[in-house]
């Protein structure tokens, strides 16, 4: 299995050197040469597995000789040992046809666990196997920090750098990033917004200098791995629910686009998928983008769902490039012009992206009043974010095809934003009930490439 980058002109990777590689170094991202599919029988045979043993048939056709078979599943099974619940991405009915996909049992309590954990584990498996050493510096909007800290903090071949936009995520995320004690993990709060924090991270995968000696590494979902552990939960959910047999839709709260190209993928796999529903929040570049307006950026707007408050959604690349025919060129230059403030997308770009994906947009009024709708009417106490994927649903949904909505995060992560819309103040789970006694490590850092280089430079280990 070979990968390629969305613009172009990097070198051709296997998985072994694409996931630890992040960005391409033309500034694009990887993505696999081509899909590989699975028969319906051999969908059907998901059904009654374990999470674990259906991460690994989904999985293994991308990651050709990097892991051996045993290796594969002895990384599978500890990406997922620290998961609260048995079914590791429990379903929840919500209505009639509407279901809930929790995946917010993991050890940070957020959907980036099943990704994040499973990369650290890779990670140390290639890493140790090389006798090699990597400084991983990412961009958090709140959730992909802390999975990333929990997934590395202690391990012998990563040193760990987060950006996180200073004052603009929940405490709880907060305090999940800084209360770590380990010195190989470090929380970087960054005065500006989320797309501030992910440009510096893209500028240093750009300066050659810098990402060969400090050997840098990246995880967030510019990183193909990401993507591909995320393809596992969307088998999973359908399949209980009667895939291959009969088609489901999804409904993805999304920033960064790259939890609903997973949905792709799994679409491309051959799972039988309806509609990929895009949910944003009043930041909604990539609805209107999504109904004909083109992707132009504009202010950032703080919101009570933040992880969704960006405007550069560095995985819309990714869908860009097969909307544009795999033409690494016309990406090229679409993100070019991103860069003086957006683009217009081809009359035939749009059709091919209409054939995948719908959107939606949420106002806070709306996502608060979903909260409070879904206590009453459900039972279940949702975050923000996955309050804005069930309004979107509701709004779209067919009765014919199953809807399932992604959770994207539990509700104690959000606490001030669920307690002021549903009446209920959501509990700490026991794991976690001390994490606001615990002390905070944490450096305030400027906007700014040299002094963020330098910073790093400094605090790695030799």
């Amino acid at each position: 299995m070979k990968y390629i980058s969305t613009r172009g002109t990097a070198p051709v990777l296997g998985f072994e050197d694409a996931m630890l590689t992040g960005l391409a170094r033309d500034g694009g991202l990887y993505v696999p040469e081509r899909i590989p599919t699975m028969a319906p029988g051999d969908i059907a045979a998901l059904a009654g597995l374990s999470y674990e043993e259906t991460a690994f048939r989904v999985m293994r056709p991308f990651i050709g000789d990097t892991f051996s078979d045993a290796e594969f599943r002895a990384i599978i099974d500890r990406a997922y040992s620290g998961f609260a619940h048995a079914a590791r991405a429990p379903l929840v009915q919500l209505a009639p046809n509407h279901f809930l996909l929790e995946l917010f049992h993991g050890p940070t309590l957020a959907f980036k666990d099943f990704a994040m954990q499973l990369i650290g584990q890779m990670f140390e498996t290639a890493l140790s196997r090389r006798g090699e050493r990597v400084t991983i510096v990412g961009a958090t909007s709140g959730d992909t920090g802390s999975a990333a800290i929990e997934a590395f903090r202690g391990l012998d071949a990563v040193d760990v750098f987060i950006l996180y936009p200073h004052g603009r995520i929940s405490e709880v995320q907060r305090r999940q990033m800084t209360t770590p004690s380990e010195a190989n993990v470090h929380a970087l709060a960054v005065d500006g917004d989320f797309d501030d924090c992910q440009a510096r991270v893209k500028d240093m995968f750009n300066d050659f200098e810098f990402r060969d000696g400090v050997r840098l590494a990246g995880v967030n979902s510019i990183n193909w791995a990401r993507v591909l552990a995320q393809v596992v939960y969307y088998f999973s959910s359908a399949v209980s629910l009667g895939a291959p047999a009969r088609a489901v839709s999804f409904t993805v709260p999304t920033g960064n686009f790259g939890d609903v190209f997973a949905g792709y993928i799994a679409k491309r796999m051959g799972l039988p998928v309806g509609r990929l529903m895009v949910a944003t929040n009043q930041n909604d570049i990539l609805h209107r983008c999504l109904s004909g307006h083109g992707y132009h950026k504009g202010e950032t707007l703080p919101s009570i769902s933040p992880s969704m408050d960006i405007q550069v959604s560095s995985n819309f690349e990714r869908a860009l490039f097969d909307a544009y025919d795999r033409e690494g060129a016309a990406v090229a230059q679409l993100m070019a012009e991103l860069a003086r403030g957006g683009f217009d997308v081809s009359q035939g770009a749009m059709q091919a992206l209409a054939e995948h994906y719908g959107s939606g947009r949420v106002s806070e009024d709306e996502t608060r009043a979903t909260i409070a709708a879904t206590l009453t009417g459900a039972g279940e106490l949702l975050c923000p974010h996955s309050a804005v994927g069930v309004r979107v649903a509701e709004d779209t949904r067919d009765s014919a095809t199953p809807m399932i909505t992604l959770a994207t995060a539990h509700p104690a992560k959000f606490p001030a934003a669920v307690e002021a819309a549903s009446g209920v103040h959501p509990p700490l789970p026991p794991h976690m009930s001390d994490l606001y006694d615990r002390s905070e490590r944490v450096t305030r850092i400027a906007n700014d490439l040299e002094t963020l280089k330098a910073h790093i430079r400094g605090h790695i280990v030799h």
